[in-house]
């Protein structure tokens, strides 16, 4: 991690560091712990494939986390495409399941706000990180 931290702008560093920490501890950790709490139906409400999906975000979290760790450019990828499918996965949830407003799910609104930054700031610090190699 030492090697592409002491290239990348501190501001790309502090960028990726953000997401480490969003993915890692809000994401992958409440989704560990729906699994170990629940299995992978966490919430009896919600159809299987909804189930299935958001289970599967512990690992895949955690696997765009160590990527981003590591500096590569599929960590921002993988990071982006987990923030646009969740939010759609949460607003379909909260919208054409339980028929809630927005106003009622705060943490709807705090993973909107998460995705606007991901997705808008994701590709800049795509462009600054070192493509893969070998």
């Amino acid at each position: 991690m030492r090697g592409w931290t002491g290239r990348a702008p501190w501001w790309v560093v502090a960028l990726v560091a953000l997401y480490v920490v969003v993915l890692v501890l809000v994401g992958a950790a409440s989704h560990f712990a729906g699994l170990l709490r629940h299995g992978l139906r966490p919430y009896d409400w919600a159809p299987g494939w909804l189930n299935l999906y958001w289970s599967s975000l512990a690992v895949l979290d955690s696997l765009a986390a160590l990527l981003l760790l590591r500096g590569r450019r599929a960590g921002v990828d993988l990071m982006c495409a987990i923030m646009a499918t969740d939010l759609a996965a949460n607003w379909y949830a909260a919208y054409g399941i339980q028929h809630v407003d927005v106003s009622a799910r705060p943490g709807l609104q705090h993973l909107a706000a998460f995705t606007v930054l991901a997705l808008a700031t994701g590709p800049i610090v795509r462009s600054r990180l070192a493509p893969a190699t070998g």
